[in-house]
Protein backbone atom coordinates (compact mmCIF):
# COMPACT_ATOMS: atom_id res chain seq x y z
CA UNK A 1 0.00 0.00 0.00
CA UNK A 2 1.84 3.13 -1.25
CA UNK A 3 1.67 6.86 0.57
CA UNK A 4 -1.03 8.35 -1.61
CA UNK A 5 -3.52 5.31 -1.29
CA UNK A 6 -2.53 5.71 2.57
CA UNK A 7 -4.03 9.17 2.46
CA UNK A 8 -7.05 8.44 0.71
CA UNK A 9 -7.72 6.26 2.85
CA UNK A 10 -7.44 8.73 5.62
CA UNK A 11 -8.95 11.30 3.70
CA UNK A 12 -11.94 8.89 3.90
CA UNK A 13 -12.31 7.71 7.48
CA UNK A 14 -11.78 11.26 8.30
CA UNK A 15 -15.10 12.73 6.36
CA UNK A 16 -16.94 9.75 7.33
CA UNK A 17 -15.54 10.03 10.82
CA UNK A 18 -16.92 13.87 10.38
CA UNK A 19 -20.16 12.84 8.77
CA UNK A 20 -21.28 10.30 11.30
CA UNK A 21 -20.70 12.95 14.19
CA UNK A 22 -22.38 15.19 12.85
CA UNK A 23 -25.25 13.34 11.79
CA UNK A 24 -25.17 11.94 15.61
CA UNK A 25 -25.00 15.88 17.04
CA UNK A 26 -28.10 16.70 15.12
CA UNK A 27 -29.88 13.41 16.26
CA UNK A 28 -29.09 14.13 19.87
CA UNK A 29 -29.71 17.60 19.74
CA UNK A 30 -33.59 16.82 18.41
CA UNK A 31 -33.67 14.41 21.36
CA UNK A 32 -32.84 16.72 23.62
CA UNK A 33 -35.16 19.37 22.35
CA UNK A 34 -38.04 16.96 22.05
CA UNK A 35 -37.43 15.38 25.30
CA UNK A 36 -37.09 19.60 27.09
CA UNK A 37 -40.43 19.94 25.12
CA UNK A 38 -41.83 16.87 26.36
CA UNK A 39 -40.91 17.91 30.11
CA UNK A 40 -42.33 21.82 29.73
CA UNK A 41 -45.38 20.63 28.05
CA UNK A 42 -45.98 17.90 31.16
CA UNK A 43 -44.76 20.61 33.75
CA UNK A 44 -47.33 23.29 31.96
CA UNK A 45 -49.86 20.53 32.54
CA UNK A 46 -49.50 20.06 36.11
CA UNK A 47 -48.77 23.17 36.93
CA UNK A 48 -52.35 23.97 35.40
CA UNK A 49 -53.91 20.90 37.20
CA UNK A 50 -52.49 22.16 40.56
CA UNK A 51 -53.90 25.56 40.07
CA UNK A 52 -57.17 24.24 38.93
CA UNK A 53 -56.55 21.83 41.99
CA UNK A 54 -56.36 25.05 44.56
CA UNK A 55 -58.99 27.27 43.14
CA UNK A 56 -61.17 24.22 42.98
CA UNK A 57 -60.48 23.32 46.78
CA UNK A 58 -60.45 26.64 47.99
CA UNK A 59 -63.78 27.38 46.39
CA UNK A 60 -64.70 24.11 48.23
CA UNK A 61 -63.89 24.94 51.53
CA UNK A 62 -65.39 28.14 51.65
CA UNK A 63 -68.74 26.39 50.48
CA UNK A 64 -67.86 24.22 53.61
CA UNK A 65 -67.60 27.26 55.91
CA UNK A 66 -70.93 28.55 54.67
CA UNK A 67 -72.43 25.61 55.25
CA UNK A 68 -71.30 25.77 58.98
CA UNK A 69 -72.16 29.56 59.57
CA UNK A 70 -75.57 28.67 58.89
CA UNK A 71 -76.08 27.05 62.10
CA UNK A 72 -73.54 28.82 64.09
CA UNK A 73 -74.86 31.54 66.73
CA UNK A 74 -71.47 33.98 65.51
CA UNK A 75 -70.35 34.10 61.94
CA UNK A 76 -67.05 35.30 60.95
CA UNK A 77 -66.16 36.74 57.79
CA UNK A 78 -65.31 33.97 55.10
CA UNK A 79 -62.36 35.93 53.39
CA UNK A 80 -58.54 35.15 54.95
CA UNK A 81 -60.95 32.37 56.56
CA UNK A 82 -58.85 29.86 54.31
CA UNK A 83 -55.39 29.13 54.28
CA UNK A 84 -53.13 27.73 51.80
CA UNK A 85 -49.93 26.14 53.89
CA UNK A 86 -48.48 23.89 51.04
CA UNK A 87 -49.68 22.81 47.86
CA UNK A 88 -51.40 20.00 49.32
CA UNK A 89 -52.62 21.13 52.09
CA UNK A 90 -55.14 23.95 53.76
CA UNK A 91 -56.75 25.13 56.89
CA UNK A 92 -60.35 27.05 57.80
CA UNK A 93 -60.76 29.49 60.45
CA UNK A 94 -63.96 28.83 62.70
CA UNK A 95 -65.98 30.64 65.18
CA UNK A 96 -66.99 27.72 67.42
CA UNK A 97 -66.35 23.53 68.03
CA UNK A 98 -67.22 21.44 64.99
CA UNK A 99 -68.70 17.69 65.01
CA UNK A 100 -66.00 15.66 63.01
CA UNK A 101 -68.64 13.70 61.21
CA UNK A 102 -70.72 16.72 59.93
CA UNK A 103 -67.49 18.40 59.30
CA UNK A 104 -66.71 15.13 56.73
CA UNK A 105 -70.43 15.20 55.04
CA UNK A 106 -69.84 18.49 53.87
CA UNK A 107 -66.61 18.14 52.61
CA UNK A 108 -67.46 14.96 50.69
CA UNK A 109 -70.35 17.21 49.33
CA UNK A 110 -68.07 19.86 48.10
CA UNK A 111 -65.18 18.09 47.06
CA UNK A 112 -67.86 16.27 44.79
CA UNK A 113 -69.47 19.34 43.73
CA UNK A 114 -65.66 20.85 42.44
CA UNK A 115 -64.68 17.87 40.95
CA UNK A 116 -62.36 16.90 43.45
CA UNK A 117 -61.13 13.49 43.40
CA UNK A 118 -58.39 13.02 45.84
CA UNK A 119 -58.09 11.15 48.65
CA UNK A 120 -57.87 13.55 51.90
CA UNK A 121 -57.34 13.85 55.57
CA UNK A 122 -58.73 16.17 57.57
CA UNK A 123 -58.14 17.37 61.24
CA UNK A 124 -60.38 19.60 64.25
CA UNK A 125 -58.48 21.67 66.60
CA UNK A 126 -60.27 22.70 69.89
CA UNK A 127 -58.62 25.69 71.69
CA UNK A 128 -61.04 24.85 75.25
CA UNK A 129 -59.47 21.23 75.50
CA UNK A 130 -56.07 22.16 73.07
CA UNK A 131 -56.52 19.12 71.18
CA UNK A 132 -55.79 17.99 67.46
CA UNK A 133 -58.24 15.26 66.38
CA UNK A 134 -57.31 13.82 62.69
CA UNK A 135 -59.67 11.79 61.08
CA UNK A 136 -58.52 8.46 59.12
CA UNK A 137 -57.97 8.16 55.39
CA UNK A 138 -60.78 9.05 53.59
CA UNK A 139 -60.40 7.47 50.04
CA UNK A 140 -62.12 8.43 46.94
CA UNK A 141 -64.01 5.69 45.27
CA UNK A 142 -65.38 5.98 41.24
CA UNK A 143 -68.58 3.35 42.51
CA UNK A 144 -69.26 4.81 46.04
CA UNK A 145 -67.50 8.29 45.48
CA UNK A 146 -66.01 8.86 49.24
CA UNK A 147 -65.64 6.04 51.03
CA UNK A 148 -63.99 6.29 54.58
CA UNK A 149 -61.48 3.74 55.87
CA UNK A 150 -60.64 5.21 59.01
CA UNK A 151 -57.21 3.68 58.82
CA UNK A 152 -54.62 6.21 60.04
CA UNK A 153 -52.00 6.90 57.08
CA UNK A 154 -47.93 5.87 58.51
CA UNK A 155 -46.34 9.09 59.22
CA UNK A 156 -49.47 11.83 58.94
CA UNK A 157 -49.43 13.17 62.62
CA UNK A 158 -50.24 16.65 64.23
CA UNK A 159 -46.39 17.59 64.31
CA UNK A 160 -45.77 16.23 61.00
CA UNK A 161 -48.47 19.19 59.45
CA UNK A 162 -47.14 21.53 61.10
CA UNK A 163 -50.73 22.49 63.15
CA UNK A 164 -50.76 25.59 64.97
CA UNK A 165 -53.01 26.06 68.44
CA UNK A 166 -54.45 28.87 67.88
CA UNK A 167 -58.35 29.34 67.78
CA UNK A 168 -60.97 26.61 66.20
CA UNK A 169 -60.22 25.61 63.26
CA UNK A 170 -60.32 22.49 61.20
CA UNK A 171 -57.66 21.38 57.89
CA UNK A 172 -57.39 19.24 55.05
CA UNK A 173 -54.52 17.40 53.91
CA UNK A 174 -54.18 15.92 50.21
CA UNK A 175 -51.76 13.27 51.02
CA UNK A 176 -51.51 12.47 46.84
CA UNK A 177 -51.23 15.34 45.43
CA UNK A 178 -47.86 16.87 46.18
CA UNK A 179 -46.36 13.39 44.32
CA UNK A 180 -48.03 13.94 41.19
CA UNK A 181 -47.71 17.61 41.10
CA UNK A 182 -43.80 17.44 41.59
CA UNK A 183 -42.79 14.29 39.56
CA UNK A 184 -43.82 14.88 35.78
CA UNK A 185 -42.92 11.88 33.88
CA UNK A 186 -39.94 11.92 32.38
CA UNK A 187 -38.67 10.99 28.56
CA UNK A 188 -35.67 9.75 27.91
CA UNK A 189 -35.11 8.56 24.13
CA UNK A 190 -33.63 5.75 23.31
CA UNK A 191 -31.32 7.81 20.53
CA UNK A 192 -29.60 8.81 23.43
CA UNK A 193 -28.20 5.05 24.36
CA UNK A 194 -27.32 4.20 21.07
CA UNK A 195 -25.85 7.56 20.22
CA UNK A 196 -23.10 6.97 23.13
CA UNK A 197 -22.64 3.92 22.06
CA UNK A 198 -21.69 4.92 18.28
CA UNK A 199 -19.74 8.02 20.00
CA UNK A 200 -17.61 5.01 21.65
CA UNK A 201 -17.17 3.29 18.49
CA UNK A 202 -16.05 6.54 17.07
CA UNK A 203 -13.30 7.05 19.18
CA UNK A 204 -12.51 3.28 18.96
CA UNK A 205 -12.05 3.49 15.45
CA UNK A 206 -10.11 7.22 15.42
CA UNK A 207 -8.01 5.33 18.16
CA UNK A 208 -6.97 2.69 15.77
CA UNK A 209 -6.78 4.53 12.88
CA UNK A 210 -4.21 6.83 14.70
CA UNK A 211 -2.00 3.14 15.61
CA UNK A 212 -2.44 2.46 12.15
CA UNK A 213 -0.63 6.10 10.99
CA UNK A 214 1.72 6.08 13.55
CA UNK A 215 2.65 2.21 13.05
CA UNK A 216 2.92 3.03 8.70
CA UNK A 217 5.06 6.20 9.46
CA UNK A 218 7.44 3.43 11.83
CA UNK A 219 7.85 1.39 9.04
CA UNK A 220 8.94 3.84 6.81
CA UNK A 221 11.89 5.03 9.24
CA UNK A 222 12.91 1.35 9.57
CA UNK A 223 12.42 0.91 6.20
CA UNK A 224 14.78 4.32 5.62
CA UNK A 225 16.88 2.91 8.26
CA UNK A 226 18.33 0.04 6.43
CA UNK A 227 18.21 1.54 3.07
CA UNK A 228 20.74 4.16 4.79
CA UNK A 229 22.60 1.44 7.23
CA UNK A 230 23.13 -0.64 3.46
CA UNK A 231 24.26 2.15 1.85
CA UNK A 232 26.66 3.16 4.75
CA UNK A 233 28.08 -0.75 5.28
CA UNK A 234 27.81 -1.56 0.97
CA UNK A 235 29.99 1.16 0.62
CA UNK A 236 33.46 0.55 2.47
CA UNK A 237 32.73 -3.24 1.64
CA UNK A 238 33.12 -2.21 -2.04
CA UNK A 239 36.06 -0.16 -1.50
CA UNK A 240 37.97 -2.78 0.26
CA UNK A 241 36.74 -5.28 -2.20
CA UNK A 242 37.96 -3.08 -4.96
CA UNK A 243 41.59 -2.63 -3.09
CA UNK A 244 42.01 -5.88 -2.32
CA UNK A 245 41.54 -6.51 -6.23
CA UNK A 246 44.08 -4.47 -7.03
CA UNK A 247 46.78 -5.68 -4.54
CA UNK A 248 46.32 -9.02 -6.47
CA UNK A 249 47.54 -7.52 -9.42
CA UNK A 250 50.48 -5.72 -8.07
CA UNK A 251 54.21 -7.37 -8.70
CA UNK A 252 55.28 -7.11 -5.07
CA UNK A 253 58.48 -6.27 -6.03
CA UNK A 254 57.29 -3.30 -8.91
CA UNK A 255 55.33 -0.82 -6.69
CA UNK A 256 55.47 -0.67 -2.89
CA UNK A 257 54.25 2.70 -2.81
CA UNK A 258 50.93 1.95 -4.58
CA UNK A 259 50.80 -1.09 -1.76
CA UNK A 260 51.06 0.66 0.44
CA UNK A 261 48.36 2.88 -0.76
CA UNK A 262 46.01 0.39 -1.53
CA UNK A 263 46.89 -1.74 2.25
CA UNK A 264 45.93 1.91 3.44
CA UNK A 265 42.54 2.21 1.97
CA UNK A 266 41.92 -1.12 2.90
CA UNK A 267 42.46 -0.86 6.66
CA UNK A 268 40.51 2.66 6.91
CA UNK A 269 37.52 1.74 4.82
CA UNK A 270 37.78 -1.48 7.63
CA UNK A 271 38.09 0.54 10.79
CA UNK A 272 34.98 2.68 9.21
CA UNK A 273 32.84 -0.39 8.69
CA UNK A 274 34.04 -1.73 12.10
CA UNK A 275 32.55 1.77 13.44
CA UNK A 276 29.69 1.46 11.88
CA UNK A 277 28.63 -1.84 13.10
CA UNK A 278 29.65 -1.47 16.23
CA UNK A 279 27.90 1.97 16.88
CA UNK A 280 24.42 0.37 15.67
CA UNK A 281 25.22 -2.89 17.62
CA UNK A 282 25.90 0.29 20.70
CA UNK A 283 22.83 2.82 20.43
CA UNK A 284 20.57 -1.05 19.56
CA UNK A 285 21.19 -1.95 23.19
CA UNK A 286 21.06 1.52 24.77
CA UNK A 287 17.55 0.98 26.17
CA UNK A 288 16.15 3.22 29.35
CA UNK A 289 16.69 0.11 31.45
CA UNK A 290 20.05 -0.78 29.97
CA UNK A 291 21.77 2.48 30.30
CA UNK A 292 24.69 1.61 32.51
CA UNK A 293 26.38 5.17 33.56
CA UNK A 294 29.89 5.78 35.32
CA UNK A 295 29.72 8.83 37.12
CA UNK A 296 32.41 10.98 38.23
CA UNK A 297 33.05 14.18 39.23
CA UNK A 298 34.16 16.45 36.56
CA UNK A 299 34.79 19.74 35.04
CA UNK A 300 32.66 20.40 32.26
CA UNK A 301 34.56 23.35 30.59
CA UNK A 302 37.53 20.96 30.70
CA UNK A 303 35.42 19.00 28.46
CA UNK A 304 34.10 20.77 26.00
CA UNK A 305 37.47 22.01 25.75
CA UNK A 306 38.86 19.28 24.60
CA UNK A 307 35.77 18.26 22.99
CA UNK A 308 36.34 21.48 20.73
CA UNK A 309 39.69 20.96 19.97
CA UNK A 310 39.30 17.21 18.73
CA UNK A 311 36.03 17.95 16.43
CA UNK A 312 38.25 21.32 14.94
CA UNK A 313 41.36 18.86 14.12
CA UNK A 314 39.20 15.63 12.78
CA UNK A 315 35.98 17.27 11.34
CA UNK A 316 36.86 21.10 10.07
CA UNK A 317 39.47 20.60 7.53
CA UNK A 318 37.26 22.61 4.85
CA UNK A 319 36.55 25.77 7.37
CA UNK A 320 34.08 26.72 9.95
CA UNK A 321 34.56 27.84 13.19
CA UNK A 322 33.65 26.90 16.68
CA UNK A 323 33.61 29.24 19.42
CA UNK A 324 33.43 28.01 23.52
CA UNK A 325 31.57 30.63 26.18
CA UNK A 326 32.26 29.83 29.27
CA UNK A 327 30.19 32.00 31.36
CA UNK A 328 28.91 29.03 33.54
CA UNK A 329 29.69 29.84 37.45
CA UNK A 330 29.63 26.48 38.78
CA UNK A 331 30.84 23.81 36.18
CA UNK A 332 31.47 20.64 38.42
CA UNK A 333 29.21 18.04 37.83
CA UNK A 334 28.68 14.96 38.99
CA UNK A 335 28.27 12.26 35.16
CA UNK A 336 29.48 9.84 32.73
CA UNK A 337 32.29 12.27 31.00
CA UNK A 338 32.64 9.42 28.35
CA UNK A 339 28.99 9.87 27.57
CA UNK A 340 28.64 13.06 27.74
CA UNK A 341 31.37 13.62 25.41
CA UNK A 342 29.51 11.68 23.14
CA UNK A 343 26.71 13.55 23.42
CA UNK A 344 28.24 17.38 22.72
CA UNK A 345 30.32 15.10 19.93
CA UNK A 346 27.23 14.09 18.06
CA UNK A 347 25.64 17.55 18.33
CA UNK A 348 28.46 19.39 16.70
CA UNK A 349 28.95 16.52 14.04
CA UNK A 350 25.19 17.16 13.06
CA UNK A 351 25.66 20.82 13.20
CA UNK A 352 28.61 20.12 10.62
CA UNK A 353 26.90 17.51 8.54
CA UNK A 354 23.18 19.91 8.09
CA UNK A 355 25.20 22.92 6.95
CA UNK A 356 24.87 24.27 3.43
CA UNK A 357 27.55 26.47 4.19
CA UNK A 358 30.49 27.04 6.19
CA UNK A 359 29.98 25.65 9.97
CA UNK A 360 29.74 28.36 12.46
CA UNK A 361 28.74 26.71 15.98
CA UNK A 362 29.01 28.81 19.30
CA UNK A 363 28.84 26.70 22.56
CA UNK A 364 27.84 28.29 25.71
CA UNK A 365 27.54 27.08 28.99
CA UNK A 366 25.55 29.14 32.15
CA UNK A 367 23.69 28.61 35.37
CA UNK A 368 20.10 28.52 35.78
CA UNK A 369 19.07 27.78 39.32
CA UNK A 370 20.99 24.33 40.46
CA UNK A 371 21.36 23.06 36.63
CA UNK A 372 24.33 23.46 34.17
CA UNK A 373 23.07 24.92 30.79
CA UNK A 374 24.58 23.99 27.51
CA UNK A 375 23.69 25.73 24.33
CA UNK A 376 25.26 24.82 20.72
CA UNK A 377 24.14 27.40 18.63
CA UNK A 378 24.79 26.62 14.51
CA UNK A 379 24.15 28.31 10.95
CA UNK A 380 22.41 25.44 9.27
CA UNK A 381 19.75 24.52 7.40
CA UNK A 382 17.12 24.12 10.46
CA UNK A 383 14.29 22.04 10.69
CA UNK A 384 10.77 22.19 10.23
CA UNK A 385 8.48 22.68 13.32
CA UNK A 386 6.31 19.54 12.20
CA UNK A 387 9.52 17.68 12.23
CA UNK A 388 11.18 18.57 15.59
CA UNK A 389 9.01 16.45 17.58
CA UNK A 390 10.22 13.24 16.22
CA UNK A 391 13.84 14.34 15.68
CA UNK A 392 14.68 12.35 18.73
CA UNK A 393 12.72 9.15 17.87
CA UNK A 394 14.99 5.99 16.94
CA UNK A 395 15.61 5.59 13.18
CA UNK A 396 14.12 8.86 12.51
CA UNK A 397 16.23 11.18 9.86
CA UNK A 398 15.15 14.42 9.36
CA UNK A 399 14.45 15.51 5.24
CA UNK A 400 16.84 17.36 3.97
CA UNK A 401 15.88 18.70 0.80
CA UNK A 402 18.23 18.77 -1.37
CA UNK A 403 21.14 18.05 0.26
CA UNK A 404 21.86 14.00 -0.76
CA UNK A 405 25.42 14.25 0.87
CA UNK A 406 24.41 13.32 4.63
CA UNK A 407 25.03 10.23 5.75
CA UNK A 408 23.65 8.12 9.31
CA UNK A 409 21.20 6.04 10.54
CA UNK A 410 19.06 8.50 12.18
CA UNK A 411 20.50 7.34 15.64
CA UNK A 412 22.58 10.08 17.07
CA UNK A 413 20.13 12.37 18.57
CA UNK A 414 18.33 9.13 19.87
CA UNK A 415 21.25 8.55 21.71
CA UNK A 416 21.78 11.81 22.78
CA UNK A 417 17.70 11.97 24.58
CA UNK A 418 18.57 8.91 25.97
CA UNK A 419 21.97 9.97 27.90
CA UNK A 420 20.48 13.49 29.10
CA UNK A 421 17.31 11.64 30.34
CA UNK A 422 19.86 8.68 32.05
CA UNK A 423 21.23 11.92 33.59
CA UNK A 424 18.11 13.17 34.88
CA UNK A 425 18.87 16.11 32.55
CA UNK A 426 16.61 18.15 30.06
CA UNK A 427 16.70 18.61 26.09
CA UNK A 428 15.11 21.17 24.36
CA UNK A 429 15.26 22.30 20.62
CA UNK A 430 14.85 25.74 18.91
CA UNK A 431 15.50 26.27 15.11
CA UNK A 432 14.61 28.40 12.05
CA UNK A 433 14.60 27.07 9.32
CA UNK A 434 17.33 28.46 6.81
CA UNK A 435 19.16 29.76 9.89
CA UNK A 436 19.92 27.17 12.09
CA UNK A 437 19.50 25.09 15.37
CA UNK A 438 19.79 25.54 19.08
CA UNK A 439 20.45 22.50 21.39
CA UNK A 440 19.85 23.28 25.32
CA UNK A 441 21.05 20.94 27.53
CA UNK A 442 19.93 21.20 31.32
CA UNK A 443 22.03 18.62 33.76
CA UNK A 444 21.72 18.94 37.48
CA UNK A 445 24.56 20.08 39.35
CA UNK A 446 25.76 19.26 42.58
Amino acid sequence: MNRRTINAVVLLGVLSLASILIVQLVWVRKTLEMQEKNIAIQEKEDSLNLKSFTENTIIALKSVLVEIQKTAEDSLDTYGTVRQIKSNHFTVDLSEELQPYYLETLLKKEFYNQNIHQDFIYGIYDCFTDSIMLSGLIRYSKDSLYIASYDSLPGISPEKLNLKKDGHYFTVYFPNVMAKSIEPAVFISPWIYISIIIVLVLIFFGYSLAIIIRQKRLSEVKTDFINNMTHELKTPISTISLSSEMLMRIDLNEDPEKIRKYAGIIYKENKRLENQVERVLNVAKLDKDQVILNKENFNVHELLEEVKENFEFNQMNQGGTIELHSEAETYQIQADPVHLTNVVYNLLDNAVKYCSSVPKISITTKNDKNNLIIEIVDNGIGIKRENIKMIFDKFYRVPTGNIHNVKGFGLGLYYVKLIIDAHHGKIDVKSTLNKGTTFILSLPVN
